[in-house]
């Protein structure tokens, strides 16, 4: 099952993303992964949190315009070529992958990547974990 990324859009100017932060930490929100891209006008915060439900709420309340958005989260041995493993398969399958974004976690051995694909995640998870790849569960995510 594909885990749920917050999206936050963040107004390009200084402050915003400290703001932000500021409000999760407030309400003991803690982020698992981040991801931050911009444009001239505006950012986009993507992660992954503990509470999901909580922190849409919050940042709601807090006039922070956001949306879930469903990823792919993956566990790679930290090893040369652990991350192509991954990407041969989603290949494979003929998947386009729009973005992705690593997160630390509690396994020093492996590395913890957060994938956006353009097609259906459940066979995209299947094709994974058919190939030997552990794919996570917002409960696993959740206790990164």
């Amino acid at each position: 099952m594909a885990i749920k990324q917050i999206s936050v859009f963040l107004e390009n100017k200084p402050g915003m993303l400290k703001n932000m932060c500021q409000i999760l930490a407030d309400h003991k929100i803690d982020m698992r992964a981040l991801s931050l891209a911009e444009t001239k006008d505006f950012g986009i915060a993507r992660m992954i949190v503990d509470d999901i439900f909580s922190t849409t709420n919050v940042l709601r309340e807090a006039g922070f315009v956001n949306r879930l958005t469903p990823v792919i989260a993956v566990c790679i041995p930290d090893e040369t070529g652990g991350l192509n493993k991954v990407l041969d398969v989603l290949m494979s399958i003929g998947t386009n992958l729009e973005y992705m974004y690593s997160s630390l976690g509690k396994e020093a051995d492996h590395a913890y990547m957060i994938f956006r694909i353009d097609q259906n995640e459940k066979a995209a998870e299947a094709a994974l974990r058919n190939a030997g790849i552990r794919v996570l569960t917002q409960e696993e995510v959740s206790e990164l």
